[in-house]
């Protein structure tokens, strides 16, 4: 149901409330750009391979980077002892240990900051009466999944501070998923947030179903996109649509048992990444057809071509990422790439169930 009008003798509740909604948005559209902006400093230190520069969990007094020499130093002789510096930066000085050290801060900072930009925000809306009893509980939700995060974090450093020189690839994609799922959930009730001024009626019933689906696939990538950059295996195979000089290449099941190849041999790693960015644009596409030709004009139409096309742009940036063996810059890109998929997928699923609607609103008619 969307807002066209306001019952009479409600003018006044209805408008506020209304108003209410749109600050809320707001603030959640300020928190979803911070998390865009976090997610791709986290894929910068990971690209970096900086990850690893901090060896403490401070969350108070980490704020403060070294400020005098004596600092610096003291900093990086706790970075000395870990595996990473002995077998792969033994030959680091301080200046080289200084470019690392602030991605790895400046993540962290981010991470803190949006905390507070979430949580403070919040509280004062809530304090005021601001956030409908339907809200309170999702809002609660992604605050404590937040604050989890910073904890799973910490679980994925630690994961490469005694016996290897980086971080596990199944807490790295962990790590990531959750910082999705938080962005996810601020755009689902953006989304939510929004009073449609037009109502156009599914092309089919089933189109909300296809539009979870492709969010879902959007989540596989992401996860299976963590699992490539936690095993360097975007390094290796650079080469399209070949792989290995094949199609379908040869020893991807090479280990034992079978499964773990899933998750921990680089080739099949790769491999499955890439047959999820083909299955999503397939998809996506045959989503986008049927939308156009059963329901032509529509604001759903209109959506899944856009989240085609931008399935499509995001499939050319990662070819061109593998191509050129994943440059820092064109690693991010694809990162933001994704960001984008999912955003613009959550929320053309969610615009099927339209936006919340108000009590004593007159519903528009669709």
């Amino acid at each position: 149901m969307t807002l066209t009008g306001v019952a009479a003798g409600h003018h006044g509740p209805l408008a506020a409330q209304a108003r209410d909604r749109r600050h809320l948005r707001l603030w959640l559209g300020i928190v979803i750009l911070a998390l865009f902006a976090l997610v791709l400093v986290g894929g910068a230190t990971r690209l970096t391979e900086s990850g690893l520069s901090i060896t403490e969990w401070k969350p108070i007094h980490g704020v403060i980077p070294p400020l005098s020499q004596a600092d610096w130093e003291q900093e990086f002789d706790l970075y000395k002892r870990i595996p990473q510096y002995s077998q792969l930066n033994s030959g680091m000085d301080l200046d080289g240990f200084k470019t690392i050290f602030w991605w790895e801060w400046a993540h962290r900072l981010l991470a803190r900051s949006i905390g507070l930009i979430f949580a403070v925000p919040l509280l004062v809306f809530w304090l005021r009466g601001k956030i409908e009893p339907k809200l309170k509980a999702p809002l609660l939700g992604i605050l404590a999944l937040g604050g989890f995060q910073g904890f799973i974090g910490w679980w994925m450093v630690s994961s490469g501070l005694v016996n290897r020189t980086e971080v596990s690839q199944y807490r790295l994609a962990t790590h990531l998923i959750i910082a999705c799922l938080i962005y996810a959930a601020c755009v689902w009730i953006f989304r939510a947030l929004k009073v449609d001024k037009r109502r156009d009626r599914p092309p089919t019933r089933y189109s909300v179903h296809v539009a979870a689906l492709i969010t879902l696939l959007a989540f596989v990538q992401i996860y299976l996109g963590a699992l490539v950059a936690g095993l360097d295996a975007g390094l290796s195979y650079n080469t399209w649509p070949l792989m290995d000089g094949a199609i379908i290449p040869g020893d991807l099941f090479l280990r034992e048992p079978a499964w773990i190849n899933l998750f921990e041999n680089p080739k099949t790693v790769q491999f499955l990444h890439r047959c999820g960015a083909y299955l999503l644009l397939i998809v996506t596409f045959g989503h986008m057809i049927a939308a156009n030709i059963l329901a032509p004009g529509s604001t759903h139409a209109r959506g899944a071509t856009h989240l085609a096309l931008g399935v499509l742009a995001q499939a050319a940036i990662g070819i061109t990422t593998l191509l050129l063996a994943v440059p820092v810059g064109w690693g991010v890109l694809h990162q933001a790439g994704a960001l984008v998929v999912l955003a613009a997928s959550v929320m053309h699923w969610r615009g099927y169930l339209g936006s919340l609607s108000l009590p004593g609103a007159v519903p528009a008619k669709g």
